[in-house]
């Protein structure tokens, strides 16, 4: 028996003509045979999910280390709340609601043990070898380090999804070949050798809801933490207009709010507003477009899903009030430089001794490779760590391991 999958709408049927469709895919790098019950995005999504590096997120730091508290966020709690707005600007702007979700699910995947601190130490000590980028490694993960299945390295995701996950941010190469934000990560580079991701012009809108999404998780989740933290107070957050209005509103109408209840509507109302900010602004933006295709979107030189103007003023607000009062904090500084630290040490001690890498599957043969190849795969075992397993390997290799609490 033969089954129509798009008759029964599996993968979203209700799409725009400028939505990625999953029924024309531009496939995968080893082919499959297509699945009776799942469009190739959806298929994308669920391999996703179900990979090891997807369930290391639950372990590595946003911005405070899990020792902090149980209820602050986590790389994976994060990944959920991008994927969760992903999904609502997807559905708002008719499209593929599976690939938004899958891109957003993967977009973090290559980052380190302990946020951006461990990528920058990381990135430090590789500088030597090439340096280190947490979106090539991604790439990495999806491509070749995740063994799960018989035919292939990685997960094999559709040129979609992986297009999604280098170029969400907009496009690697001008037109000219130049780098838009510095080189290219040689990753990157290399795979594009085999399989063209085309990175001189845009992607998909579904890659742009999901990128967004990030801004608009991390703004409020970040001011959530901050405020469980004790960093920031509402008398801060007065300083910014928006937050000022928001604040407003909520105390006109609940005068006597508990502080926890009044924080909550204050972070909903936040997320509402930048979402229906971004529908607006793509709604216009399409508007003057008038895409017929995806490619379309990919050749508009323009990125469509974006905040207004004001919108991106009050964007650029918060964040400099994160920097200034949760990131910059001497405490939060403290920290940063144990969890730095932490990284650097077991980097030295994994290239004087790769045999101290004792789960890793090349530990038989690393130790022979050329230094470069050596390190890189030094940085691929760093790379994957949870915070847990490398306070836990930095205890086992050294004396005294910084106190990350």
């Amino acid at each position: 028996m033969t089954i129509d999958r798009q008759a029964l709408g599996y993968g979203n049927s209700d799409r725009a003509a400028y939505a990625a469709d999953p029924w024309s895919t531009r496939g995968r790098l080893y082919p499959e045979d297509l699945s009776p019950t799942r469009s190739d995005f959806q298929r994308d999504r669920d391999r996703i999910v179900h990979t090891t590096a997807f369930r290391r997120l639950k372990h590595k730091t946003q911005v405070f280390i899990a020792q902090d508290g149980d209820h602050y966020r986590t790389r994976l709690t994060h990944t959920i709340e991008v994927a969760q707005v992903a999904r609502a600007l997807a559905r708002a702007l008719k499209l593929d609601e599976d690939l938004a979700e899958g891109v957003a699910l993967v977009h973090d995947f290559g980052h380190t043990p302990f946020g951006h601190t461990g990528e920058d130490a990381l990135h430090e000590v590789l500088l030597p070898y090439g340096g280190f980028d947490h979106n090539a490694q991604s790439l990495r993960i999806v491509t070749k380090l995740e063994r799960r299945y018989a035919d292939f390295d990685g997960i094999n995701l559709t040129w979609e999804s992986l297009e999604g996950l280098v170029k969400h941010n907009g496009p690697l190469l001008t037109k000219k070949g130049a780098g838009t934000r510095g080189p290219v990560p040689q990753p990157i580079l290399d795979y594009c050798e085999i399989h063209d991701l085309e990175l001189d012009t845009y992607a998909s809108l579904e890659a742009q809801v999901a990128a967004i999404a990030d801004d608009i998780a991390y703004n409020t989740h970040d001011i959530d933490d901050g405020l469980r933290s004790g960093y920031l107070t509402f008398d801060m957050l007065e300083e910014i207009p928006f937050l000022a209005g928001l604040m407003a509103e909520v105390r006109e109408r609940y005068p006597n709010l508990e502080p926890s209840r009044f924080t909550h509507e204050i972070m909903r109302r936040q997320i509402t507003r930048m979402v229906e900010d971004v529908i607006s602004v793509a709604q216009q933006g399409l508007s003057v477009i008038r895409p017929k295709s995806p490619t379309d979107i990919r050749q508009a030189n323009r990125v469509i899903a974006t905040f207004s103007d004001k919108m991106s003023e009050t964007d650029r607000q918060i964040k400099a009030m994160l920097f200034k009062h949760i990131y910059r904090h001497p405490e939060i500084m403290r920290i940063r430089a144990g969890a730095a630290q932490i990284v650097t040490d077991l980097f030295g001690a994994y290239m004087a001794n790769p045999k101290e890498m004792q789960s890793h599957y090349w530990v038989d043969h690393i130790a022979g490779l050329a230094e470069a190849a050596r390190a890189r795969h030094v940085g691929d075992y760093l790379a994957g760590m949870t915070d847990t397993y490398a306070i836990s390997a930095h205890r086992r290799l050294f004396d005294r391991t910084p106190d990350l609490r």
